[in-house]
This record gives C-alpha cells, structure tokens and sequence, in this order.
C-alpha cells in the first residue's frame, strides 16, 4: 500500500511538472508571436527545455534501485540476510555463500534456511525472485 501511495504521488509529479512546461511553452509562444521572434529561436528553446526535461527523467527513471528498508524491516531480513540473498540471485552456492562471508557452511545454510521461513518460500529460485520482487535486491544486469 505504501509503494502504491509513492507511485501515485510520483505520477502526481511528473503531471504536474509536465503540465508547467506546457504552459511555460504557451507562454514562450505567446511572446515570440508578439514579438516576432524567428521560429528558430522558439525551436531552439523547446529543444533546450525538452533535452533539460528527458535528462533529468532519465536520471530519476534510471538510478540505481536501492533496497527497499521498510519491506526488510517488516519481513524481519537482517542485512546479513539482505547479502546472502545478493549472493543467491548472483548464482553461488551454499559453499561459495560461506566463503564469501567468511562463516562456516552451516551458518551459511543457518541464514538461507532463515530467509526461506521468512520469505515463506521453498527454493532458493522462489527466494531470489520474490526478493526481486519486493525490491529487497537489484534486478539483475543486462
């Protein structure tokens, strides 16, 4: 419910910001016809505008996603669990999960079996892409 209110308060925003610049371009428009300024220039100017916009949603659009700490608190994943998850979705095994964090097998299995409960799933592929869902770890590249 939380997420829905951000994504609609968001969509809110770039409405909104969508709406100003439409009517700073009304505006614009409105004094190059009074003035009879080329129509390179108004040209010009909502290219600027447009390039300034597509850069900053570009940015905003494209950072990288970071964890989701009101899921991982409500779940009850420590951040220890939030890493061993990492190491899950990048494809390494139980052996490799330990030497990674430099901790024994089983605890190692101890952590994986803890997210599991938590997650309320059975596999380690059910594990990692509820965690993507949830946000609780990066999509994967490419």
């Amino acid at each position: 419910m939380k997420k829905l209110r951000k994504l609609n308060r968001i969509y809110w925003i770039y409405g909104g910001i969508m709406g100003l610049l439409m009517i700073i371009l009304e505006v614009i428009h409105y004094k190059t016809m009074m003035r009879d300024v080329e129509i390179e220039v108004f040209g010009g100017v909502i290219g600027l505008l447009f390039l300034v916009f597509g850069i900053w949603l570009g940015a905003k659009f494209f950072k990288k996603p970071s964890i989701d700490k009101y899921d991982a608190d409500k779940l009850g994943l420590s951040k220890r669990e939030i890493e061993v998850l990492e190491l899950l979705a990048n494809g390494y095994s139980n052996q490799e999960v330990a030497d990674k964090l430099f901790v024994s097998l089983n605890t190692a299995k101890t952590h994986i079996s803890n997210i599991y409960s938590k997650l309320n799933v059975k596999r380690r592929t059910q594990a990692v892409q509820k965690a993507r869902d949830l946000a609780l770890i990066t999509p994967p590249k490419g």
